[in-house]
């Protein structure tokens, strides 16, 4: 059996040799000369996986250590018979530290203000969630979750951006279907938005409409936290220069999140090719708190650094994130703050 493996997953070098053959390749290395003969590949975000890679080879499963699976064509791989497994909600909790950090440094008071979280999934759940804990009026715009009638405070997407003081993005990136989400947030929507209000991308760069939000951003009538670029790792530099906090797509790269992909994209070898893979130390499911406080949050996470190292070298943007220290989680469990 063999298995080829993006080497900058952590957590993983080792656990996989007992069982099969293993190749380590760089993101933009998996080629269809070495995936040939493989029966499975676990990969990130920049591996694009399709017919070209993947149409004369034996692969039957692909795990991608990442929630999104844009990089996937999955209706080939599914007229394949090839698997595809990803990581849902593996960095939510970093995701949501992340996001609470700068809306908070970003003035943000929960007391005062309102959220509007689009696309209330693992990620977007906790960062409602915490904002709800926090005291803040939190409302969705999540379609899907609205039309399979799961409660919560519901609002149309337009009515939310002209009312909200902070909108957050967690949908995944999609272009058909029912509710697509390249360039949901348009000209519009951004024209929409109350002055001084904040928009954070934390999703996928091109459900925001880049183009339109840079017109905005240089009148300074709206602010701007982007993680996610269109484009990346290309991305624009003077819409960069116009964020508050601009990073490179490392909202959610905690060290636990990263042990949680890795444990999800083993347990996705295990279940599909029949092996057991040791696991041993590695991060386990995110447990809801039953309370959180602002200093916590703010004391786990500064983002400045990270957006000061992108602005002073923009055009390094992978390397930034292949060289990046993964930061613990705000843990709700030992924050001073937190009366149980």
């Amino acid at each position: 059996m063999k298995i080829v493996i993006d080497d900058n997953i952590p957590y993983i070098k080792g656990r996989l040799e007992p069982v099969a053959e293993t190749l380590y390749v760089d993101q933009f290395g998996f080629t269809p000369e070495n995936v040939r003969d493989a029966d499975a590949i676990v990969i990130r975000t920049r591996t694009r996986c399709d017919e070209a890679l993947l149409g004369n080879s034996n692969v039957r499963l692909i795990a991608t250590a990442t929630i999104g699976m844009d990089q996937i064509d999955i209706p080939w791989c599914r007229e394949h018979n090839i698997s595809v497994n990803n990581a849902p909600g593996c960095n939510a909790p970093g995701v949501a530290q992340y996001v609470w950090s700068v809306l908070l440094r970003e003035g943000f008071d929960p007391k005062l203000h309102t959220l509007g979280v689009v696309g209330r999934g693992n990620v977007g759940g906790i960062i409602a969630d915490w904002g709800r804990l926090l005291g803040a009026r939190v409302v969705v715009s999540d379609p899907p979750r609205q039309r399979a009638g799961i409660e919560d405070d519901y609002m149309p997407l337009d009515r939310l951006m002209a009312e909200c003081d902070a909108v957050t993005l967690h949908t995944p990136l999609t272009r058909t279907g029912e509710d697509p989400t390249y360039h949901l947030v348009n000209a519009a929507m951004l024209s929409s938005m109350k002055p001084g209000a904040l928009l954070v991308n934390a999703a996928r760069g091109p459900v925001v409409d880049s183009a339109a939000l840079l017109e905005e951003l240089r009148t300074g009538r709206i602010r701007a936290v982007l993680d996610t670029w269109e484009g990346e790792p290309v991305i624009d530099r003077e819409l960069l220069s116009l964020t508050d906090y601009g990073t490179f797509h490392i909202a959610g790269y905690s060290s636990e999140g990263k042990q949680r992909a890795t444990r999800m994209a083993l347990e996705a070898l295990e279940r599909g090719l029949g092996i057991t893979v040791d696991k041993s130390a590695l991060e386990g499911v995110y447990r809801a708190p039953r309370a959180i406080s602002a200093e916590g949050i703010l004391a786990s996470y500064d983002p400045k650094d990270d957006s000061d190292a992108l602005r002073a070298a923009p055009d390094q943007f992978d390397t930034l994130r292949r060289n990046y220290n993964y930061r613990p989680e705000y843990r709700p469990e030992t924050d001073p703050a937190v009366s149980d």
